[in-house]
């Protein structure tokens, strides 16, 4: 029998709970192929012949089992790129956030964020109202903000390894800021970083941010551009994000995968991953732990 998909179940690799039993039931359920195990207790996957129509019902049910349910066609599985976010993806924080946290306005900024981020606000004016708060921070607060408050998303050095061992480009891009994209993107073994410029005057943030503003067009245009250059297509590509200005890179790559992400973003996103950490991206491209790079 021809499997024209394969569903990858995961959870939390910091508390790995998938139960064989629960594996072999759905399998059975949807007439599909032998499971292999990619990590045990963590990951697992197995060829269906056709998307079963109960698929979102089983996906919800299986939420409250802290478990991870993905449908991908069996063809072209393995990505060649990687287009991925940065805030609340790569990093598990907000640079914004963390910054207004320095300079005093913490709450009022993350309230923006929030609602930026599920889709309730412009982009562009939302980031220029926040950066207006954070007018004459001294600029040296960037670094401390780095060595301080930024930790990576777990999975994430994993994933770039493993892809790029396998002949993958990483592009990181960011509605945040250069100087927290340059460092993450390095620290990660990204290709190349894009994202908006904070501006400074006498080494003091002026509260302004560069021209144009990369928001939610300009990460599709990265997504354009990358491929073009590469001699890649949509198809190619696996793209990452959680908000709503990730949208219509999520929606134009061959996969593209909502990490921990907002209600309205998940709404619009096949692939969603609410349990597992990035090395999530790895198993739904049917790489086992074994795989992994260093």
């Amino acid at each position: 029998m021809t499997h024209s998909h394969i569903v990858t179940l995961l959870t939390n690799p910091a508390k790995p709970t998938l139960d064989p039993a629960l594996v072999d039931s759905l399998r059975n359920a949807w007439g599909g192929g032998e499971a292999r195990w990619l990590s045990v207790d963590e990951a697992a996957e197995f060829g269906i012949p056709q998307v079963p129509g109960n698929a979102e019902e089983i996906w919800a049910s299986l939420q409250d089992q802290r478990v991870d349910l993905v449908i991908l066609p069996a063809e072209g599985r393995r990505k060649k790129m990687l287009l991925a976010d940065m805030d609340s993806t790569m990093i598990q924080q907000e640079c914004i956030d963390e910054l207004a946290a320095e300079a005093g306005v913490g709450p009022r900024v993350a309230e923006i964020t929030a609602r930026a981020m599920n889709g309730e606000l412009d982009f562009e004016g939302a980031l220029i109202e926040r950066v207006g708060l954070l007018a004459g921070l001294d600029e040296a607060i960037i670094d401390h903000v780095l060595k301080t408050r930024i930790t990576h998303m777990p999975g994430g050095r994993a994933l770039l390894a493993t892809m790029k061992a396998n002949g993958a480009y990483a592009a990181l891009v960011s509605g945040g800021f250069i100087s927290f994209t340059a460092r993450v993107a390095a620290d990660l073994g990204f290709d190349e970083n894009r994202a908006n410029t904070l501006l400074t005057e006498n080494g003091k943030l002026t509260g302004k941010v560069g021209m144009p503003i990369l928001g939610r067009e300009a990460k599709v245009q990265a997504l354009e551009e990358i491929t073009a250059r590469l001699g890649l297509s949509d198809t190619d590509v696996l793209a990452v994000g959680d908000g709503a200005n990730d949208l219509g890179m999520l929606t134009r790559a061959g996969t593209g995968v909502a990490l921990h992400a907002k209600p309205s973003v998940q709404a619009q996103c096949d692939v969603r991953i609410n349990h597992g950490d990035l090395t999530a991206l790895l198993y739904v491209q049917g790489y086992t732990r074994g795989d992994f790079a260093a």
